[in-house]
C-alpha cells in the first residue's frame, strides 16, 4: 500500500510539474498573439495610408482639360508635352513611383518619366488588368512588375470620361519597395501576399514569389497572360511547416532563414479592399524559455514540498523509536545508537541535497555551518567559510555598507520575516541575486545557539522579470501608435460632414452675390458658413476632449432637444433626398449627463446611415423615437431600407467594416465608442417590419 501511495505522489508531482509548463507556454503565447495583433493593426493602418495617400491622383489628374484634350488630338506634339510636364510635377509632388495616360488601344500617350531611358510613352499595357477595369468603366487596382522597368509596384487607374464616354485611362504607380525595406530592417519578418496565395513583398528576399499553396494551373495562365510578375512561370511553395497550438487566428511557422532554424508565431490579417493577406510574426524563443522556467520553478517547488514531506515522516519515526527505546532502555541501548547514527546520517544527505543553500551562525556572527548548495551558490568551499565573521568574502564590494546592516539587523533578531535581497559576489566574479530568510536557532534544550539562514538563487527569475518589463514597454509603444492611427481616422470621418457643408453653403453665398441677390438671403448664407465652422471647430474640440476625457465638456441635458437640433441640421438633405423624418419622443424632461456635440454627431451619423441604406428606395421614412427605461433614456434610428444581413450583425460595429464602396468603417465604431464613453450602450437588430433600427442608451444624470 505504500508503495502504491508513492507511485500516487509522483504521478501527481509530475501532473503539477506538466501542468505548470503548460499553463506558462499558453500565457506566453496569449501575450505574443496579442502583440502581433497590435503590430499588425499598425502595419495595416500604414499601407491603407499608403494607397489612401495616392488614390486621388488619378481621379484629379483625368479631369485635367488637357489630359482629355490629348486622348482626343493625340499627334499634338505641344499638348503631349504639357501633360508630360504636368505628369512629372504631380509625381515629384506626392512621391508616386510614376503616372500615365493611356489611350482606349492600351498605348501610352504621356507620362511622368517621359524624359527618362525607361519612359513608358509608346508601350502597350493593353493586357494589364488595370488596364482592361478601367476602359470597362471601373476603377482598376493591380500590384505587379513593371513590363518597362521591371520594377514592382501598385498601378491604380481611373478612366478618364467626356460627356459620358471613356477617352482613355490614367495611371498611377506606387512603389512599396520602401516599406519592403523597413521590414527588412526589423527583427521580425513580415510577409504580404495576393489573393492566389504568391508572397510579393517580405522581410525575407527567400521568400518572394513564393506561394502559400501550390498555384493552380487557371491561376498560372492568367498571371503569365497578364504578365503580374514579369516572365516567372513557377512559384514555389513557401519552406513552411505550419502547426495550431490553440492560439487561434495565429498559428507556428516551423522554417529556416540564413540557414539558421526558426520557430515563429505567425498570425494573418486580411485586407478585403486590396485582396492582400498580411503575415506578420515573431520569435518563440521566449515562449519556450518561459516553459522551461516554469518546468525548473515547479520542479524545485515539489521537490521542496518532497523534502518536506520525507523530513516530517522520518521525524515521526523517531519520535516512534525513542518511545519504544524509552521502554526497552537497557535491552536496546546499542540498537538505538545504530538507529539514531542512521537517522543523522540520513538528515546530513537531505542537508546535502537541497537545492536552497543553508548558513548557520552563533551570536556572533561566525559561521558554523554551510551545506554544498550555499558552496555552489558562492563558489567557495566549506573551509574556506567555516570559522569567518563578517565581512564574508562573498559580500559584494559595492554593497559593504548595505551587507555590514543586513547582517546586524539578523544577528541583533531584526531581519524581516519575509526575508530580504542580497546582491553577492560569486568567487568567479559574477554577480548572483539572492533572498535570504533568518530564523533563529535553537537547539533541544530550548537554548539560542545561534542564527540559521535559507538563501535562495532567484538570479533566473530577476533576469525573466527584466524580460516581462521589456516586453510590456513595447506592447505599450504598439498601443500608443494605434491610439494615434484611431485619433486621425476619427477626425477625418467626423469633419467631413460639416466640411461638405461649409462647402455647399460656400457655393450658394457664390451664387446669391453672382444673382445680386437680398442682402438677407446673402446673410443668411453667410450666416450658416460660420455656423459649420464653429460646429468643425467644436468637433475637433470634442475629440480632443474624448481622447483626453480630462478636457470634456459635459452638462446636463434633455435628450429629446438634442434630437431635435440634430434633425434641424439635416433638414435640408432629408429634404433633398425625398425622406420623411418621424420623431416620438417621450422622454419629456428627462436629463443626461454628457457632451451636446458629439451626441449631435452621433444622431446626424445614425440618421445619414439610415438615409443612404434608402437612397434606392425613394419616399421612404426615417423614425426617431425617444423613451425613457429602467434607469435610462433609449433613443432608435429606424430606416426602411434592406436591413443588416445576420451574418454581418455581429461585426457592424467593428473599426474599417463598411458595406458601402466608399465608407471608412469608422462611423458605427465611433458612435458606440462615444456612447459607451458617456457610460451607455449601443446595439442594432432587424425589426419584423423591415429594415435596421439603431439603438443606443444613456444613464439619467444624478
Amino acid at each position: 500500500m505504500p508503495k502504491l501511495l508513492n507511485l500516487l505522489i509522483g504521478a501527481g508531482a509530475l501532473a503539477v510539474i506538466a501542468a505548470s509548463g503548460n499553463w506558462a507556454e499558453r500565457h506566453e503565447l496569449q501575450t505574443k498573439t496579442e502583440g502581433l495583433r497590435q503590430a499588425a493593426a499598425a502595419h495595416v493602418l500604414g499601407l491603407r495610408g499608403l494607397v489612401e495617400k495616392h488614390d486621388f491622383l488619378p481621379h484629379a489628374a483625368a479631369r485635367h482639360p488637357d489630359v482629355q484634350d490629348l486622348l482626343r488630338t493625340p499627334r499634338d506634339g505641344a499638348l503631349q508635352a504639357r501633360v508630360n510636364d504636368y505628369f512629372a510635377d504631380l509625381q515629384a509632388t506626392t512621391g508616386a513611383a510614376a503616372l500615365f495616360l493611356v489611350d482606349r488601344a492600351g498605348l501610352t500617350l504621356a507620362a511622368s518619366n517621359w524624359n527618362l531611358p525607361s519612359s513608358f510613352v509608346g508601350q502597350s499595357y493593353r493586357q494589364r488588368p488595370y488596364f482592361e477595369d478601367a476602359v470597362q468603366g471601373r476603377r482598376g487596382i493591380f500590384y505587379g512588375l513593371g513590363l518597362t522597368t521591371g520594377q514592382s509596384g501598385l498601378f491604380i487607374a481611373e478612366p478618364v470620361r467626356a460627356h459620358g464616354a471613356i477617352l482613355g485611362v490614367v495611371v498611377v504607380k506606387i512603389s512599396l519597395e520602401p516599406l519592403q525595406a523597413t521590414w527588412m530592417r526589423g527583427a521580425d519578418p513580415v510577409v504580404l501576399r495576393d489573393s492566389r496565395g504568391i508572397v510579393f513583398l517580405s522581410a525575407v528576399p527567400d521568400w518572394l514569389f513564393h506561394a502559400i499553396r501550390p498555384v493552380s494551373a487557371a491561376d498560372l495562365h492568367w498571371i503569365a497572360e497578364h504578365r503580374q510578375y514579369g516572365n516567372r512561370e513557377r512559384f514555389y511553395v513557401l519552406p513552411w511547416q505550419t502547426e495550431s497550438r490553440g492560439v487561434a487566428p495565429g498559428f507556428v511557422v516551423h522554417t529556416t532563414v540564413g540557414g539558421r532554424r526558426l520557430d515563429l508565431l505567425a498570425l494573418d490579417t486580411p485586407l478585403p479592399e486590396l485582396g492582400w493577406t498580411l503575415t506578420v510574426t515573431t520569435d518563440m524563443k521566449e515562449v519556450v524559455q518561459a516553459r522551461q522556467l516554469a518546468l525548473m520553478l515547479a520542479a524545485l517547488a515539489v521537490a521542496l514540498l518532497l523534502l518536506g514531506v520525507l523530513y516530517w515522516r522520518l521525524r515521526e519515526k523517531r519520535f516512534r523509536e525513542q518511545r519504544s527505546a524509552r521502554i526497552e532502555l537497557e535491552r536496546r541501548v546499542e540498537e538505538r545508537t545504530r538507529d539514531l547514527e542512521e537517522a543523522h546520517a540520513f538528515r546530513k544527505a537531505m542537508e546535502d541535497s537541497l537545492l536552497v543553500g543553508m548558513r548557520a551562525r552563533d551570536p556572533e556572527g561566525t559561521i558554523i555551518y554551510v551545506n554544498p548548495a550555499l558552496c555552489a551558490m558562492v563558489g567557495y568551499s566549506a573551509d574556506e567559510l567555516l570559522g569567518r565573521r563578517p565581512p564574508y568574502p562573498y559580500w559584494h564590494p559595492d554593497d559593504q555598507e548595505k551587507h555590514e546592516r543586513e547582517s546586524a539587523d539578523a544577528l541583533q533578531g531584526r531581519a524581516a520575516p519575509h526575508g530580504f535581497e542580497s546582491r553577492i559576489r560569486h568567487k568567479d566574479g559574477h554577480d548572483v541575486i539572492t533572498m535570504v530568510y533568518t530564523a533563529p536557532l535553537v537547539d533541544a534544550q530550548g537554548v539560542h545557539r545561534g542564527w540559521m539562514s535559507s538563501v535562495v538563487d532567484i538570479t533566473a527569475q530577476k533576469q525573466a522579470e527584466a524580460r516581462q518589463r521589456d516586453q510590456e514597454v513595447r506592447l505599450q509603444r504598439s498601443a500608443r501608435l494605434a491610439s494615434v492611427g484611431e485619433m486621425a481616422s476619427t477626425l477625418a470621418h467626423e469633419l467631413n460632414q460639416p466640411l461638405m457643408a461649409l462647402s455647399n453653403f460656400a457655393v450658394a453665398a457664390r451664387a446669391l452675390a453672382a444673382q445680386s441677390a437680398p442682402p438677407d438671403m446673402l446673410a443668411g448664407a453667410l450666416d450658416e458658413i460660420v455656423e459649420q465652422s464653429k460646429r468643425a471647430s467644436e468637433i475637433v474640440k470634442r475629440v480632443r476632449a474624448f481622447i483626453n476625457p480630462k478636457r470634456g465638456h459635459y452638462e446636463n441635458l434633455a435628450v429629446d432637444g438634442v434630437i431635435a437640433h440634430a434633425v434641424e441640421l439635416l433638414k435640408p438633405e432629408l429634404q433633398q433626398a425625398g425622406i420623411a423624418l418621424q420623431l416620438s419622443l417621450d422622454a419629456g424632461d428627462t436629463l443626461v449627463r454628457g457632451d451636446r456635440v458629439l451626441l449631435e454627431q452621433v444622431l446626424v451619423n445614425l440618421i445619414h446611415n439610415a438615409m443612404h441604406a434608402m437612397q434606392d428606395r425613394p419616399r421612404g421614412r426615417i423614425d426617431v423615437a425617444s423613451r425613457r427605461v429602467d434607469q435610462g433614456v433609449r433613443v432608435t434610428v429606424t430606416d426602411a431600407g434592406p436591413g443588416i444581413p445576420p451574418e454581418q450583425l455581429e461585426q457592424i460595429f467593428a473599426p474599417f467594416f463598411t458595406t458601402r464602396p466608399d465608407g471608412l468603417g469608422l462611423g458605427l465604431n465611433i458612435c458606440r465608442t462615444i456612447v459607451e464613453a458617456h457610460g451607455g450602450s449601443m446595439s442594432v437588430e432587424n425589426p419584423a417590419a423591415g429594415g435596421a433600427a439603431f439603438s443606443f442608451t444613456l444613464p439619467i444624470a444624478p
